[in-house]
């Protein structure tokens, strides 16, 4: 395997650094002064967002997560990865560049299995950074972490499908430019397992789409994307709104969560990395017991670990994408569900650890630590929890074994 970045990445590194520099980390507090300015924070994005996405397109870092060299950059996912790290270094990094989630997992999506009217109609205009959009399939009152225990419902009525069913942890919904969401729900309950979901585009201002509330993630409202909680109550969408065809649900589920649990991954590791760089600065300013922080053994400990932690976690990044390339999504399903547990994991040590040596300044405002923490926390239950991935390594290399007999020793 060979991790060496080409000249186009190194290329690409070199400015995405220099603009998160120039722009990006300057305005982190400028967005967070526009927003708590606002009467209402669902209402309206700080205005900070459109000028910085607008320089970005200006300077061709858009879109770099597709792969498609006519819709994006051309760059595989191991070209892709040091990029998707740097952004992830910011709370606001990712949408900058039109490589947010749930959208850049949405519009692959519409890239691979959407009609040409789909792709006219939403792809479009989430390419070009206009419109935003949510995937609704997490639900409360089942376990959703097993996709087939979805019971919302999609039932056709001649030219069209009718909707019903209580989604939450609708990521991006609250914002006032999300237009948008794809709908994951059961059309024949009666089929095989794995192919009784379907997924169908929902406008946001169908009638019967009500946003119930949005939630909070360890009291981060995350304004003004959000997470909201949706009821669904006899929404009416046209029959060529499905994706792909009926009873494709799980199987676009599938392909949509592989890349887009490796980006949370490689944005991870770009937090981590920051908190790290943070703690270490921190530490060189401040005294306490006569000496400097770096020169407490405890804190050389926790500065270590985590440059071990960091180079692990990364390696392994790498090693899932290298063969995301190579031999395919499938083909790299156990190391993408290793990295999966690993990085969340990782970087909520690495962050807690810088939040210790920052003291009572961690856990406020003024640093970005504490919301960091927040949402890395969440990624160990996106995306399938912790214990699933777990269950499929362990599967996965149980199967290895299967026809083996154990050598029997006298």
């Amino acid at each position: 395997m060979n991790f060496s970045y080409s000249e186009k990445t190194k290329a690409l590194i070199e400015k995405l650094t220099g603009f998160m520099e120039a722009y990006v980390y300057p305005n982190e507090k400028v967005f967070e002064e526009q927003l708590a300015a606002q009467k209402d924070r669902w209402s309206e994005v700080p205005p900070i967002i459109d000028e910085l996405k607008e320089k970005a397109q200006e300077q061709g870092l858009w879109n770099l997560f597709l792969p498609d060299s006519e819709l994006g950059a051309g760059l595989t996912n191991l070209e892709y990865a040091p990029l998707c790290e740097i952004m992830g270094r910011s709370p606001i990094g990712p949408e900058i560049f039109n490589c947010n989630a749930p959208d850049t997992g949405n519009m692959e999506v519409l890239v691979r299995y959407g009609t040409e009217k789909q792709k006219k109609q939403w792809l479009e205009p989430l390419l070009q950074g206009k419109i935003r959009s949510c995937f609704a399939m997490t639900e409360p009152d089942v376990a959703s972490s097993d996709a087939t225990n979805i019971e919302a419902s999609i039932v056709r009525d001649g030219d069209e499908y009718v909707l019903n069913g209580r989604k939450w942890w609708t990521s991006g919904a609250g914002d006032p430019r999300c237009k948008i969401a794809i709908f994951m729900g059961k059309n024949d309950p009666n089929a095989p397992r794995y192919e009784q979901q379907s997924m169908i585009l929902v406008p946001l201002d169908t009638p019967g789409v009500k946003i119930e509330r949005m939630l909070s993630v360890f009291g981060f409202d995350h304004a003004p994307h959000g997470h909201a909680e949706i009821t669904f109550e006899n929404v009416r969408v046209p029959v060529e709104n499905i994706i792909w065809g009926e009873g494709k649900g799980f199987a676009i589920a599938q392909g949509r969560l592989g890349p887009g649990r490796i980006h949370h991954c490689m944005r991870l590791i770009g937090a981590a990395e920051r908190a790290l760089e943070q703690m270490c600065i921190r530490a060189q300013e401040r005294t306490t017991f006569g000496k400097v922080l770096a020169d407490q053994g405890v804190v050389r400990e926790w500065i270590a670990e985590s440059r071990i932690d960091i180079e692990q976690a990364r390696l392994l990044t790498l090693k899932a994408a290298y063969m995301m390339d190579t031999v395919g999504n499938k083909e790299a399903k156990t190391e993408i569900a290793m990295i999966k547990v690993v990085a969340p994991g990782m970087a909520l040590r690495v962050i807690d650890r810088a939040i210790q040596a920052f003291g009572g300044a961690g856990v406020s405002q003024d640093f970005n630590l504490a919301a960091q923490w927040a949402s890395s926390r969440t990624l160990r239950l996106a995306d399938g929890p912790d214990e699933v991935h777990r269950n499929q390594i362990a599967r996965l290399e149980l199967r290895k074994y299967a026809s083996k007999e154990m050598v029997k020793q006298s």
